[in-house]
């Protein structure tokens, strides 16, 4: 197990100097009501007073309810600023303004909610003169599970060389709320979603993985495949050069 002491020191002042030499005055970050949200609200408020976590419902009943009320309890604990923007008119907008000229699958669809909140936390950014942190982490990063363009943009990130095993034992050491440790991890992209079930694996076994230790045959196909389509998200913008 990590010194998670050493781990909060070491990444409230990675956080510092980021800021430092970017000249920005804040940080802004997407509140989902989870736990990588969660762990990088407290690093963020640590590091810079002037912190604030977004609240972006975006069409999905648990957006409004469970994960709100979460995500607003965990910044009062830790006493992060908390606005709240309805996303849901702005996602039927863009459905609407594309109806005329293509036909969105379900990918298209999905995804589009991550996108329409990067959006507006660099709106935010650009207007307060703030840095965007990150939420994702090195778990879904390696099956490409995140939005490209979507929550996988940011100026900096905090938590992203941290499977979800070592988030959960961060948050345990930081004494978060019991609610969100045991929170099944969830986009919420859709009413009744959750990470693994969708992936097909869980969290342990793919932080198995990922760790090296051996895991069913079943399992470490899917995280191969998962891991193989993914690799485009994982790439840098590919430009021609002589």
């Amino acid at each position: 197990m990590r010194d998670y002491k050493a781990e909060f020191e070491n990444r409230v002042e990675f956080i510092k100097s980021v800021l430092a030499d970017s000249g920005a005055k804040g940080i802004v970050y997407g509140n989902s009501g989870g736990k990588d949200s969660a762990l990088v609200g407290i690093l963020c408020k640590a590091a810079c007073e002037n912190t604030v976590g977004i609240i972006m419902p975006c069409s999905t009943k648990r957006n409004y309810d469970e994960d709100a009320v979460d995500a607003k309890e965990v910044a009062q604990q830790y006493s992060i600023e908390t606005r709240t923007v309805d996303l849901t008119p702005v996602k039927e907008a863009e459905i609407n303004a594309l109806a005329g000229i293509t036909e969105l699958n379900n990918s298209a669809l999905s995804n589009m909610a991550p996108r329409i909140r990067m959006l507006t936390l660099y709106a935010i950014a650009a207007s307060e003169n703030r840095l965007v942190a990150g939420t994702g982490n090195r778990s879904e990063a390696y099956v490409g599970y995140f939005t490209k363009w979507g929550d996988g943009a940011h100026d900096f990130n905090p938590i992203a060389d941290l499977t979800v095993t070592e988030i959960y034992e961060f948050l345990t050491f930081l004494n978060a709320p019991e609610f969100i440790i045991k929170k099944a991890p969830s986009a919420a992209l859709f009413d009744g979603q959750t990470d693994e079930s969708e992936m097909g694996i869980t969290y342990s076994e793919l932080d198995a993985y990922i760790a090296g230790n051996a895991v069913d045959k079943d399992k470490a196909e899917i995280i191969d495949r998962l891991h193989k389509v993914s690799e485009h998200k994982r790439k840098g913008i590919q430009t021609y050069c002589k």
